[in-house]
């Protein structure tokens, strides 16, 4: 049998089809390979080995029978541990959620098990998506896959390291500050984070619910598009959802004429040498391809970062009160020992949350307190307008726009975790997109080889609202040549 772990989702469903392999001898394949390597790695928290086998054998059933199948029929994916999946353990990566089992799926969920893919089980990541790095779980630090002394990026880090490890073809992430786009330029795979409104977050466990979006990590862009169509849409239990049509699809044989933006803002001193010389090589790249690049203003992106540690603290400590250790099958053992509410509090949220969940419900919890609501919380959202508005000045003159991802490759472990300013400074290119509501595409410069020596980069293609199909086609357009 053919390398099952190494193929697209493209080649996966032809092979699938010729029946070259079974779903189930490839889920088996998948699962061989994480029982080998994860020890390592730390990629997963649970793995639905039986539930993934018998996910597998009821499309082998349907291939059989002459039934048709979708194209991520059979695809063995991973799945970032803040989405409810009816049954299994959903825990956020906290100790505030180690025992909670969902009552339902997410729509997400139920989209990709309506179209037969194949879960494999949940991924490791930040404590309630709060962190950069993956180090922030309660349960087990996830490594890099191209240097296990190194970080995968945050918060989707294990579905990152699953994909680019071969430990899943590919994977769902969720993101609030670059919480796709980091880990997916890091682990050197394709990340989109999805405009606002695109994707349903019903039965997602919610941080920042204005910044909140559900997206697919995948080895190429035309997988993570393959994806994407397949959960996006309205959903009657996410009243933020937009019955957008995405059609077809862009094709670009020829992108003459196209013209792509590359805010000042974004290129300034600090950047690595990796990171520009990677830059450079795509720009240089695209430019061959008769892509004509302008220099444009974003001049409130400098605002973005402390407009987001105000928004998104203020949303975390609203989201995050239901948590008591008593609801959902939380910290155990505390509430027979405590002799009042208060007590009960002190005791569930002290021993369950980590240190960044504290951190950010504090913070939130102050400026939405009396007297700062209107100086801090009220403003940022002021900021917050501005930021958008420069984004649609922008794409009034460029179809799309280039940036990095982050100031440097992956980091080490312990590099940052001990000064909270510089790990939340690895968003600082893109918090913008998430405040906005815009999409955005990470994209490997290359292709990388495991083993090789050397980090990953990745540049990121943004995008005006509901335009992903615009940055498929060019990302695409990226990789074919």
């Amino acid at each position: 049998m053919m390398n099952v772990n190494e193929l697209t989702i493209k080649e996966f469903h032809s092979g699938l089809t010729e029946k070259k392999f079974s779903a189930k001898e490839a889920t088996g394949e998948f699962l061989k390979a994480i029982d080998a390597k994860d020890g390592e790695i730390g990629a997963y928290l649970s793995i639905f080995g039986e539930e993934a086998l018998a996910a597998a054998s009821v499309v082998d059933e349907k291939i059989a029978s002459g039934d048709g199948i979708s194209e991520i029929a059979g695809v063995p994916m991973a799945l970032k541990d803040n989405m409810l999946v009816k049954g299994m353990k959903t825990t956020a990566a906290s100790k505030m959620l180690e025992n909670y089992v969902a009552s339902y799926d997410a729509t997400v969920v139920r989209k990709l098990k309506d179209a037969n893919a194949v879960l494999l089980g949940k991924a490791n990541m930040d404590e309630f998506a709060m962190g950069s790095s993956t180090e922030y779980s309660a349960f087990k630090k996830t490594k890099n896959p191209y240097d296990l002394s190194r970080v995968p990026g945050g918060s989707s880090g294990g579905s990152a390291a699953a994909v680019a490890a071969g430990l899943a073809m590919a994977a769902l992430g969720s993101d609030t500050s670059g919480s796709i786009c980091l880990p997916a330029s890091f682990c050197g795979i394709v990340g989109l984070r999805p405009t606002y409104g695109a994707v349903s977050r019903s039965g997602l466990i919610a941080m920042a619910s204005s910044l909140d979006q559900i997206g697919p990590m995948a080895k190429t862009v035309e997988d993570a598009e393959i994806l994407f169509r397949h959960f996006a849409g309205k959903d009657a239990l996410d009243s933020t959802t937009v019955n957008h049509v995405y059609g077809a699809g862009e094709h670009l044989d020829d992108a003459r004429g196209l013209k792509i933006g590359l805010p000042k803002e974004f290129f300034v001193s600090g950047l690595s040498r990796e990171v520009e010389e990677g830059l450079e090589f795509a720009v240089q790249k695209f430019k061959k391809l008769g892509i004509e690049f302008r220099e444009i203003e974003l001049p409130h992106a400098k605002y973005a970062l402390s407009c987001y540690y105000i928004i998104m603290p203020a949303e975390v400590s609203s989201n995050l009160a239901r948590f008591d250790g008593v609801r959902y099958q939380g910290v155990a053992g505390m509430r027979n020992e405590a002799k009042s509410l208060s007590d009960l509090y002190l005791a569930t949220r002290g021993t369950g949350f980590g240190p960044e969940p504290r951190r950010r419900i504090l913070l939130g919890t102050f400026v939405l307190s009396a007297g700062y609501y209107d100086a801090y919380y009220a403003k940022a959202q002021k900021v917050r307008r501005l930021i958008k508005n420069d984004f649609d000045e922008a794409f009034k003159n460029v179809d799309a726009i280039m940036a990095p991802v982050a100031p440097a490759p992956a980091f080490r472990f312990g590099e940052k975790i001990s000064d909270p300013m510089a790990m939340y400074l690895s968003d600082i290119f893109t918090t913008q997109t998430n405040l906005a509501g815009i999409p955005a595409l990470a994209v490997p410069i290359k292709q990388y080889s495991l083993g090789g020596g050397e980090l990953p980069v990745g540049f990121q293609l943004i995008g005006n609202r509901f335009e992903e199909n615009r940055l498929f086609a060019l990302g695409k357009l990226y990789e074919k040549n």
